[in-house]
C-alpha cells in the first residue's frame, strides 16, 4: 500500500507512541498481539497520519488525525471506519476493517485511530509508477467504473442511511471550505470568497444523492499487479451528497495541475500514454444514468475545494503540525486552482442555473 518513507522501527513515531500502542492492541486486538511489532509512517499521506504496523508475518495500516488542531467536522476516524466496514460485502474495493478506537484512542495514541488490513499493491504517485503501468488508459476506465459502482450502491441497504446530511450537500461543501480558510487567516480569503459567492449564484440542482467519497483520485486507489483496482482509501471526507462532486475532484486531480511541481502526486495527465479527461468522463458515463451537462460547475467546485484542502495543509505546516516532505511546495499550487476556479465560475451566471 504504497511507499515507506521511514525504516521501519521499535521506536514510537511522531504521532505513534508504541510503548503504549502495543499493550492496548494485545488487549483489544487479539490478531495484532506479538510483543515485537514493528511501524513505520507510509509516505503519502498528506492529512490523516498514516503508518504501516507489522509483527513480521502480517501487516496492518493504522490511521490518525494529523498532530494539532484540526477542522471540527474533518478527520473523523469513526465515519472513515464505519464506511470501509458497510462497504467490505458489496462490489466496492475497500480495506479489511479491523478495529476503530474511538474515545479510547485518547489514551493511547491521544486521537481516535483506527486499523484496517494492509492492501496489497501500489498506490501510483509518482511517475516511474506510473509508466510502468501495462494499460494506462484501462486503468483510468476502470478507476471511473469504480467509482460509479460506489455511487450506485444504496446506502439504506449497508447501513449507511443516517450518514450526513445529504440536503443541502453542495451549499453546505462551500461553506465548510470557506470556513476553514477564514479559520487559518488566509490572505487568500477574499479570493476563496469570490469564488464561493459565484457558485452559489449558479448551484446545479442534485439529480441523485449517493455515497461519496469526497477524495476519489488515482493516488487514493491501491492498483494490483495485474493493473486492476484492489482497494480505495482515504474514506475521511466520505458521506451522503452529490455524485457529480466526486467525478469533478478526480478530473481535477486527474489533469488539473499540470505542469506544476506538485509535493502531492505526480498527475496522471502529465505522464504519456495516460488519457485525457473525456476518455474518464465516458466510461463513468458508460456506468451512470446522470446528466453530465452541468460538469463544468463541478470542476469549478473542485478546484475551489482542493485549493482549500490545500491551503489547510499549508497553514499545518508551516505551525509544525503535518509530517511528511515537500509540503512547503504547496503554496503555489493554490493560485493556480483559484485562477482555474476563477476563469470557470466567470462563465456561470451567463449559463445560468438548471
Amino acid at each position: 500500500m504504497g511507499d515507506l518513507s521511514t525504516t521501519l522501527g521499535d521506536e514510537d513515531l511522531p504521532g505513534l507512541p508504541l510503548r503504549r500502542l502495543r499493550p492496548y492492541l494485545r488487549e483489544q486486538v487479539p490478531e495484532i498481539s506479538d510483543p515485537r511489532l514493528r511501524a513505520s509512517l507510509i509516505s503519502g499521506g498528506r492529512s490523516n497520519l498514516t503508518y504501516l504496523l507489522t509483527d513480521g508475518r502480517s501487516r496492518w495500516v493504522l490511521r490518525r488525525p494529523p498532530l494539532g488542531a484540526v477542522l471540527e467536522t474533518a478527520h473523523d476516524m469513526g465515519r472513515e471506519f464505519r464506511m470501509i466496514d458497510a462497504l467490505h460485502p458489496t462490489g466496492v474495493p475497500v480495506p479489511r476493517p479491523v478495529h476503530l478506537a474511538g474515545r479510547e484512542g485518547e489514551s493511547v495514541l491521544g486521537a481516535p485511530f483506527y486499523i484496517m488490513g494492509f492492501a496489497e499493491g501500489s498506490i501510483l504517485r509518482e511517475r516511474d509508477q506510473l509508466l510502468s503501468v501495462a494499460q494506462p488508459a484501462d486503468l483510468a476506465r476502470q478507476l471511473m467504473r469504480t467509482l460509479a459502482s460506489l455511487h450506485d450502491v444504496v446506502p439504506d441497504e449497508v447501513g449507511l442511511g443516517d450518514l450526513g446530511r445529504p440536503d443541502g450537500y453542495l451549499e453546505r461543501q462551500l461553506d465548510r471550505w470557506l470556513r476553514q480558510v477564514a479559520s487559518i487567516s488566509s490572505p487568500l480569503l477574499p479570493r476563496f470568497e469570490a469564488i464561493a459567492d459565484a457558485l452559489r449564484g449558479a448551484l446545479p440542482q442534485t439529480q441523485r444523492t449517493s455515497l461519496v467519497h469526497g477524495d476519489y483520485r488515482l493516488d487514493n486507489v491501491v492498483v494490483d499487479a495485474d493493473g486492476g483496482i484492489n482497494a480505495v482509501l482515504d474514506w475521511e471526507m466520505a458521506t451522503r451528497g452529490d455524485p457529480l462532486a466526486d467525478v469533478a475532484n478526480t478530473l481535477v486531480w486527474w489533469d488539473g495541475m499540470r505542469d506544476l511541481d506538485s509535493p502531492v502526486a505526480t498527475h496522471p495527465g502529465d505522464v504519456p500514454g495516460y488519457p485525457a479527461r473525456e476518455v474518464l468522463v465516458s466510461a463513468y458515463a458508460e456506468m451512470s444514468d446522470l446528466d453530465l451537462s452541468r460538469l463544468d460547475w463541478y470542476l469549478d467546485f473542485a478546484s475551489y475545494k482542493i485549493a482549500a484542502i490545500f491551503e489547510g495543509i499549508r497553514h499545518r505546516h508551516d505551525a509544525g503540525h503535518t509530517v511528511g516532505d515537500g509540503f512547503d511546495r504547496l503554496g503555489p499550487l493554490v493560485p493556480h486552482l483559484l485562477d482555474s476556479a476563477t476563469a470557470g465560475t466567470a462563465g456561470l451566471h451567463t449559463r445560468g442555473r438548471r
